[in-house]
């Protein structure tokens, strides 16, 4: 393939004067700074290769001159020239000069065509219209935003397929022209074919016209012939088992009075049975409230014997520390006494050993006689005069030590009061406590009682509330079973009308919105008379299901199919096609309109009710109704009250006992509502059955409350006795002893202020005696030779005196014992005395718990008799429930056996009366068709009797009496028919199916004869004339079709040619982009992962439909081509240029500036494919402004911009194959080199 070799350009854009561009090698980069002419090199190629002017981004080829856009043009011409070089170095050389507004083209300098211009570019492989070898600025984007229809375009313009896109369409146009064409002249033909048909047919009718009425006639008279004969068969057969189930009715009416004399028998044991178990029922409710009643008494009694044993145990308690506290006293009175008795016995021993010592003594100071007799006398002499004194002294003396004691014996008594103040505070303490723990437990007590006491407050409403539902419910219920047992509505649905309910509850539940229900259960008519003239109206219609829309009906249908059920007729609200009603029908008297005796509380169910009822019309009478529905000016649809219906049409349906059966229906429906009532009453029974056995629970809640009360009684009582007595006492106690112990304490004070006061007074009175005795005795010790008398007494006195200290300490000591022993006495004494209070309380309080524990077991006892009696009587209830299950079993084996009979006895009645039904019938249609005879005047042949005896009264559902109906059919049983005329086979017929087969058969014959008569009723005279003009119409018709069918199979072939090349076109250059662009893809990314696709809309036809696009970059998820990012975007729309521009390559490739939206990874990885590309298939020229694009280029061609009067772009060209390429594999040492060098 050959290459582009140079570019040279003279006064075009930017260029001035001459300028030659390249040499261009295999992979060549135009680069330079934005503004300085690059774009222009690009639109100088396009301007050469014959790109349209609106590309080349001007408005007039004027405007590609240089200076033009400044409107300073340089020259009236300009020109550009490509210099092509082929493989085998002849160079082509392409030009285009602009003259004025109109451009020449030049070939190999030599002016050209443009055609010739361009078909030498083609053979090149330079598309014009395809543009494969340019790839202007933002086309890149262009591309990868298209749309699939754009894309299908493209495709187009590169396989040339589009050249076929308008003759496809003409082709396409007449081809659909033609078959029209041949679709109405096959019409046309089919038309002429029937008019020639009906010739043929009216020529055939004249002829036989007259042969049809004679047959016609004779098979009328074979048709009632053979009507009457099995008429008159039935009429025989019918009362023959006529008699046969009246004996049958009969037997089974004696068999069901037998069963319902038994089943009343049966039925009044069951009523014994049931007041038995009522009244068993009832003694062991009472048997259940004595048995609470005594368990409370029981609860009661047991917790009074545990107070009053813990009572005891208290006192017990107490005793026993009163006791030890006794002990302790008589043993500290004994030591107390053996401590006297010890003391007194030391002080005789001392008085014993004070006389031997005083004795023994020898007083050191030695008085004569004379001197001892003066001091004798002396010493009285002053005893006299001091002798006042001396006994004040003493009574100070005596106030003093009697003092001393008080104080001492105040000491102890204090002691011992501040002990019982501490002991009466340890009790009191305790006793806080202990009202601690009950006011705990009374709150717990309290708030438990409440609870209960709401629980039972609920309960009791709870019961209430059920006793009196449950006796409302009784009554409903039994109202509603007598009500049902009335009617005989006892029966079992059949599976047929479960499953057809079971499916519209699935219907409800799929289309809860949208489905109804069936039009049976949405309406009602507002009198019981009108039930059966609405079911005849209605027919079909009663059980049909109303929906919302005719999609929801048609979804219930294929649900039904699915569910393989059976069939059912949908109404769809707005499917039906509902005619307005004549409101001037309603003026019409002795009738109503059907709309208005059918009420609904549905509105949108009118619309149902007037599609189904129409215009129809009830009356009272079948005569009224007759006469409304034909006598009038216009014929009208009627409806009397026993279902007989007038159709405008004359046809006439009487009501049957079928038609009563059907209109039993609404009855059911009220009946199935009661029996939903009942399920709902007995469910709503059950309920409240559950209710009205928590009287157990209630019984029970009662015992918990009174023992609850019980105990909360006793607990506020114990707080009550602790608060206001023992610590009021405890209390009183401590307040007496501390008024006492500040008695004492204020008596101390006393006692040791007169101490005090009269230690001064003795101190005072000695001094005195001793200054009185001084005087006495100065001259006596001055004779003596002493300072004072006492001082020789002092020597006897001292003795003396310590022996009297000695024994005062002994009367001090026996004088403390004494008292202590005297309260300690008395203390004894009051602990005796609490002893024996305390073991009287414990032998009363013990005398009463005996009494207690006597109740307690008395009450446990009758608890138990009455469990023993309870369980006694459960047993008896069990066997008793037994029996009356057995008997129930029994009562409805014969309820059921009765209602067998009873189904049995009302089946042979109904049969019996459908046989007199029959029977009536029959002879009415006897009747009828003997009249049909008469009125006809069928010649029929009479054994006996004539046509004249036949009655021209028409009997049917008039209102004639029966009395003349039955004289009427006496007088016909007496006429005889000769059926000799009737073939043997067809009065030997038993079968009902064969005598219907032949009696359709015959009627088929005659309705046949009848038709045809009709249709030849007028003969046609001109028959076989207007035969001959329609066989040339049809000869005529068919040769236009003929010709229109060739016509339209040419025009076929035509357009399968046009649609198969330009099939072949697209489809070939779509498989190869296919298959190009995932490989070139995987190249670009450069990885095995990534994946390109291209998909057509139309596998069929791909040209008319878009074509899809997308692509999966390595390590992500698929993702539409409008949620990659710019740079993939890019990398993808070179993908597909680059697999398009391989289907049809050029020998060169312009790109400009592809590489904008790229990053550096993307740039690298297209510029090295480029490089691959150009150097094994095309030559490639860049447009880029970035150095990691264009530094892999063989050669950089620079644009830059000068400026003078306006600007002007230069070039340089730089050869890159001369310098290594670091990122070759290759050695680094060897340049590059270019194929173009070679």
């Amino acid at each position: 393939m050959g290459y582009l070799k140079l570019l040279v350009l003279k006064d075009f854009k930017s260029w001035r004067g001459q300028q030659v561009i390249g040499p261009f090698m295999r992979f060549s980069c135009i680069i330079g700074p934005n503004g300085s002419g690059k774009s222009n090199i690009m639109d100088a190629i396009s301007f050469v290769i014959c790109e349209k002017t609106a590309n080349l981004r001007v408005k007039s080829v004027r405007e590609l001159i240089h200076g033009a856009h400044v409107g300073k043009p340089v020259s009236s011409t300009a020109s550009v020239k490509i210099v092509y070089c082929e493989e085998d170095g002849e160079e082509k050389t392409f030009s285009r000069v602009i003259r004025g507004s109109c451009s020449e083209f030049l070939f190999n300098d030599k002016s050209v065509s443009r055609s010739t211009y361009e078909s030498e570019l083609e053979k090149i492989g330079i598309l014009v219209k395809v543009r494969n070898c340019l790839i202007f600025q933002g086309t890149v984007e262009s591309i990868a935003m298209k749309k699939p229809k754009e894309r299908t375009q493209l495709f187009e313009r590169i396989s040339n397929s589009g050249k076929y896109a308008e003759d496809y369409e003409q082709k396409k146009k007449k081809m659909q022209q033609a078959e029209e064409d041949t679709q109405f002249n096959y019409n046309k033909k089919k038309s002429v074919a029937a008019e020639r048909k009906q010739a043929k047919i009216e020529k055939e009718e004249a002829e036989h016209y007259q042969v049809l009425l004679k047959e016609l006639d004779e098979e009328k008279i074979q048709l009632q012939l053979f009507q009457l004969y099995h008429n008159e068969k039935n009429i025989g057969s019918l009362k023959r088992s006529l008699d046969e189930k009246n004996m049958e009715a009969s037997i089974k009416k004696d068999s069901l009075a037998r069963a319902e004399d038994e089943f009343r028998a049966k039925k009044k044991m069951l009523g014994v049975l049931n007041r038995d178990q009522q009244h068993m029922e009832r003694e062991m409710k009472t048997l259940e409230a004595s048995l609470i009643q005594q368990r409370a008494l029981y609860i009661k009694a047991k917790e009074n014997t545990s107070y009053q044993i813990k009572k005891v145990e208290m006192s017990k308690k107490s005793l026993r520390d009163k006791e030890k506290s006794y002990d302790k006293e008589e043993q500290n009175i004994k030591e107390l006494e053996i401590e006297l008795n010890d003391i007194e016995k030391a002080q005789r021993e001392f008085e014993k050993k004070a006389e031997e010592e005083i004795l023994q003594k020898v007083t050191r100071i030695e008085l004569r006689e004379s001197q001892l007799e003066r001091y004798k006398e002396l010493k009285e002499i002053a005893r006299k005069k001091v002798a006042t004194l001396t006994q004040q002294l003493k009574k100070l003396l005596w106030e003093e030590k009697a003092d001393q004691e008080r104080l001492k014996l105040n000491w102890r008594k204090k002691k011992e009061i501040e002990g019982n103040i501490k002991q009466i505070v340890e009790q009191i303490e305790e006793h806080k406590k202990r009202i601690e723990k009950l006011e705990e437990y009374v709150k717990i007590c309290t708030e438990s009682l409440a609870e209960k006491k709401q629980q039972e407050e609920v309960l009791t409403r709870d019961i209430e509330n059920a006793t009196v539902r449950m006796a409302e419910v009784n009554e409903e219920l039994n109202k509603i079973v007598g009500e049902l047992q009335s009617a005989k509505i006892d029966y079992h649905e059949g599976r047929r009308q479960q499953m057809r309910a079971e499916i519209l509850e699935s219907l409800k539940r799929l289309y809860p919105d949208s489905v109804f229900g069936r039009l049976l259960d949405l309406c009602h008519p507002i009198h019981k008379k009108y039930q059966l003239a609405v079911t005849k109206v209605f027919s079909h219609y009663m059980n049909a299901i109303v929906v919302a829309t005719e999609k929801t009906a048609r979804d219930c249908i294929q649900f039904l199919k699915q569910e393989r059920a059976e069939p059912e007729t949908f109404l769809a609200l707005d499917y039906l096609d509902v005619k307005p009603i004549n409101e001037k029908l309603r003026e019409i008297k002795g009738a109503k309109m059907m709309v208005d005796v059918v009420q609904t509380p549905f509105p949108l169910l009118k619309k149902v009710i007037q599609f189904v009822s129409g215009n129809a019309l009830v009356c009272e009478t079948v005569k009224e109704a007759k006469q409304i529905a034909f006598d009038g000016p216009v014929r009208l649809k009627t409806v009397a009250l026993d279902g007989t219906l007038f159709l405008k049409s004359g046809v006439i349906s009487g009501g049957s006992s079928d038609l009563r059966f059907k209109a039993r229906c609404w009855d059911d429906k009220e009946m199935n509502k009661m029996k939903e009532g009942r399920d709902s009453l007995i469910s709503e029974l059950k309920d409240l059955m559950k209710v009205r056995r928590k009287e157990t629970d209630l019984k029970q809640l009662h015992a918990q409350c009174r023992g609850t009360q019980t105990r909360l009684k006793y607990s506020q009582s114990e707080l009550e006795l602790i608060r206001k007595k023992h610590l009021a006492n405890l209390y009183m106690e401590k307040s007496k002893l501390e008024s006492e112990l500040v008695n004492i304490e204020s008596q101390h004070e006393m006692l040791n202020e007169g101490v005090a006061q009269r230690k001064l007074e003795i101190e005072e009175f000695r001094k005195k005696i001793n200054e009185a005795e001084d005087a006495v005795f100065q001259e006596f010790c001055e004779e003596i030779g002493i300072e004072n008398i006492r001082v020789y007494e002092q020597e006897h006195v001292r003795q003396q005196e310590e022996f009297d200290k000695r024994r005062l300490e002994f009367e001090n000591q026996k004088t403390r014992l004494n008292i202590q022993l005297e309260y300690n006495r008395d203390h004894l004494q009051k602990l005796k005395n609490t002893v024996s209070k305390l073991r009287e309380t414990i032998h009363k309080d013990e005398a009463e718990i005996t009494g207690l524990q006597k109740d307690e077991e008395k009450f446990l006892k009758k608890v138990n008799e009455i469990v023993e009696e309870q369980q006694h009587l459960k047993d008896a209830l069990s066997a008793h429930k037994s029996e009356v299950r057995k008997s129930q079993n029994e009562v409805e084996e014969f309820r059921k056996t009765m209602l067998t009979l009873n189904r049995e006895a009302t089946k042979l009645q109904k049969e019996a009366t459908a046989i007199e039904t029959s029977l009536e019938e029959k002879r009415l249609r006897r009747h009828n068709m003997l009249l049909e005879c008469k009125v006809q005047d069928l010649k029929i042949k009479f054994l006996s009797g004539s046509l004249d005896d036949i009655s021209e009264v028409e009997l049917g559902t008039e209102t004639e009496g029966t009395q003349t109906t039955s004289s009427i059919y006496e007088r016909e049983e007496a006429i005889q028919i000769d059926y000799s005329s009737l073939a043997e086979e067809q009065m030997d017929l038993e079968s009902d199916k064969d005598i219907e087969d032949q009696l359709n058969q015959m009627q088929q014959e005659i309705k046949s004869k009848e038709r045809t008569l009709m249709k030849t009723a007028a003969p046609n005279l001109r028959a076989v004339e207007k035969l001959q003009i329609a066989r040339d119409k049809f000869q005529e018709s068919l040769d236009a079709f003929e010709s229109s069918r060739k016509e339209a199979r040419t025009r076929k072939q035509e357009f399968e040619e046009v649609k198969k090349r330009r099939y072949e076109l697209f489809n070939q250059c779509f498989e190869h982009a296919s298959i190009a662009i995932d490989q070139i893809y995987k190249k670009l990314c450069k990885n095995s992962s990534a994946q390109a696709f291209l998909s057509p809309e139309n596998p069929e036809e791909p040209y008319l439909e878009g074509i899809g696009f997308n692509c999966v970059a390595p390590g992500k998820r698929f993702m539409p081509m409008d949620s990659l990012s710019g740079g993939e975007k890019s990398v993808a729309a070179l993908a597909l240029v680059f697999a398009i521009h391989s289907f049809r390559p050029a020998p060169f490739f312009v790109l400009d500036e592809i590489d904008a939206a790229l990053d550096n990874t993307n740039i690298d990885r297209v510029s090295r494919f480029i490089r691959e590309e150009a150097r094994e298939r095309t030559q490639m020229i860049v447009i880029s402004l970035k150095e990691e694009f264009y530094c892999k280029a063989d050669a950089l061609i620079g644009v830059c911009p000068e400026q003078d009067d306006f600007m002007f772009s230069r070039v340089l060209t730089l050869d890159l194959t001369e310098y290594p390429d670091t990122d070759d594999q290759g050695s680094i040492d060897e340049p590059r080199r270019s194929p173009l060098s070679e």
